[in-house]
């Protein structure tokens, strides 16, 4: 993902260092990276750093450490938070200071019957996007998580009955992050991507530009955008005649303050949703 969005400054020209300001003005003075609300935080963190190394932008790396170290092992983080703990340590370049060990056993805590992971302990199943995360995070640590195969048995009990996939079992409808979640995660650990799950993300993307979250969904949206660019890409499918469509929805959404909305209806930027534009523009720059 970070390589792809390194080749966004192709797209964004001499803007491109306006969005850099804008991620480095979002930097408390603990070293995290601000949420909505303007407090540090981990998720957040991840996509500012990730932001300024996709624009090759030094790090804050003496501040941002300082800020990680206060976490210590990760005692008491949620299961989001402790991926992202590692997903920090390893954009610093230092992800041999991560507490691997305990960060490892705080998600394996999140694990689920049926080897999926789920936000939320004592799940009775996994959800792609907590498979997606975790997988990430084991990967940040250097490894892979015990029995990955089982992560693929999630996957497969997520299919929904129109061809995508959901964070549920059962589902009649499936959902845009998640299904370019689970393609992913089936690329990651070496299975070929069903081409019906990826024309049924083509099927999401409006003909205006933008990927729908879901095949009800008001508006397109940016991190649905981005995500399904990468799962198709990554699946080798072609998305050459959304090409121009898709630059000028992602186009819409920056502001001349240098960051990304996450839709037209969003009032507010933030590094999460600039670091999905880079996204979709290094997508859409290839």
């Amino acid at each position: 993902m970070l390589q792809v969005a390194r080749l966004s400054p192709k797209s964004l020209g001499e803007a491109a260092d306006l969005t850099a300001q804008f991620l480095s003005s979002r930097i408390n003075p603990d070293g995290g990276f601000q949420d909505r609300q303007g407090a540090s935080d981990l998720y957040y963190t991840v996509f500012g750093l990730e932001g300024l190394r996709a624009l090759r932008r030094e790090l804050p790396t003496e501040a941002v450490s300082g800020y990680l170290r206060a976490f210590g092992e990760g005692d008491g983080l949620d299961f989001v938070h402790a991926a992202c703990l590692a997903r920090c340590w390893a954009n610093l370049g230092l992800a041999g200071e991560a507490p691997a060990a305990a960060i490892a056993a705080r998600l394996e805590g999140f694990r689920a019957p049926d080897g999926g992971y789920h936000p939320s302990e004592g799940a009775a199943h996994g959800t792609a996007y907590g498979c997606f995360l975790a997988l990430g995070a084991y990967q940040d640590l250097g490894t892979l998580p015990p029995e990955p195969e089982r992560l693929l048995d999630c996957i497969d009990s997520l299919r929904s009955a129109d061809g995508g996939y959901a964070n549920q079992p059962g589902a009649p409808v499936g959902l845009t992050p998640p299904t370019a979640a689970a393609l992913t995660v089936s690329r990651a650990l070496g299975r070929p991507v069903e081409r019906s799950a990826a024309e049924w993300l083509l099927a999401r993307c409006l003909p205006e530009g933008g990927f729908f979250a879901a095949p009800q969904a008001p508006l397109p949206d940016l991190l649905s955008t981005a995500t399904a660019l990468h799962a198709l890409s990554g699946a080798g499918v072609s998305f050459e005649t959304l090409r121009e469509p898709c630059l000028d929805f992602v186009d819409s959404l920056w502001s001349n303050q240098g960051g990304f909305y996450g839709h037209w209806s969003d009032d507010a930027q933030d590094c999460e949703y600039t670091y999905y534009g880079l996204l979709a523009l290094g997508h859409l720059s290839l």
